[in-house]
């Protein structure tokens, strides 16, 4: 068995303050991801005339060598988000996004768009923003889609794509506690196989997830792969059918966690509705909502496994 890669140690994230003092480390990360790594050419890389105007941030290993790095553009758009090999999946971009989207707050801006490399979009999608338009190719052939997030605002979720994507939000940001209220398990959304994956590791970790149901039947005979999870995974797991008929009238289907994200559907049967990472008031009132149909609702025990 081969020995683990090593853990490269901590590192900082700062925002750019002398542009023409950073231009190197801004320069040795870009180029090394974009054009060494993916063939973008040098001439759309260095961009003389925009970069000089854009804010930027670094990140930096324990020994002060350039690692990662981001800018925001005067058009109020995320650019440039390049981490180097080695550290990826150390949470290196995350910290560059978080940096740009609070520098962003600073500055009174209220959205804030980016062109995601499509291997990304997941990516984007866990810190809060939505996708939009197809998908195109830009720098040098790569295939993009742009996203959006408004800032201190609802979301508007128009769409399947944009609705999984609403969806990792939640699930990324969620720390112990999930409520599902669904009609059918949402055929579409919560079987796709990278919201199963999410769901699996936030179990795995310790997540709690309850689920409102109001037709129980359907994905049952449909074979849901929630159900399939929540038998593997019986302690994580909990659902009950709806009967109650003042319950059974509500048309809404909803989404929200323990940490101020919602997701909310004023018509279950579709995706169209609207999301946000950070809404609290919002958050608590689905909460609340949930918590009495809950107690209304029968357990589906027919989704146990068999021996359970």
């Amino acid at each position: 068995m081969s020995a683990a890669a090593p853990d490269p140690g901590p590192y900082r994230v700062v925002a750019v303050e002398d542009y023409a003092a950073a231009l190197p480390a801004l320069r040795a990360v870009r180029e090394a991801v974009f054009v060494r790594e993916q063939n973008v050419p040098l001439e759309l890389e260095r961009d003389a005339e925009g970069d000089p105007l854009c804010q930027h941030v670094l990140a930096f290993d324990a020994d002060g060598a350039p690692i990662g790095t981001g800018r925001l553009t005067p058009d109020r758009r995320i650019g440039r988000m390049a981490v180097l090999a080695s550290w990826r999946g150390r949470g290196v971009g995350e910290a560059l996004l978080a940096a740009l989207v609070e520098r962003a707050r600073a500055l009174g801006w209220r959205e804030l768009s980016l062109h995601s490399q499509a291997s990304a979009i997941e990516f984007y999608a866990r810190q809060g923003f939505l996708p939009f338009g197809p998908r195109f190719f830009e720098a040098g052939g790569i295939e993009h889609l742009a996203m959006y997030r408004l800032l201190g605002a609802a979301n508007p979720v128009d769409g399947r794509e944009a609705a999984a994507a609403a969806l990792s939000g939640l699930l990324a940001h969620a720390g112990r506690s999930l409520w599902i209220c669904s009609r059918d398990l949402d055929p579409g959304l919560l079987d796709r196989a990278a919201t199963i994956a999410a769901l699996r590791r936030f179990a795995v970790g310790g997540g709690q997830v309850r689920v409102l149901l109001h037709d129980p039947a359907a994905p049952q005979r449909a074979l849901a792969p929630l159900i399939g999870l929540a038998q593997r995974l019986p302690t994580a797991f909990e659902f009950r059918a709806i009967e109650e008929t003042v319950d059974q009238n509500d048309p809404a289907a909803y989404c929200v966690n323990d940490r101020d994200g919602w997701y909310y559907r004023p018509l279950g049967h579709r995706f169209d509705g609207e999301t946000r990472l950070d809404g609290g008031p919002r958050a608590r009132q689905l909460r609340a909502r949930f918590e009495p149909v809950w107690e209304r609702a029968r357990p589906c025990t027919e989704f146990r496994a068999l021996g359970i």
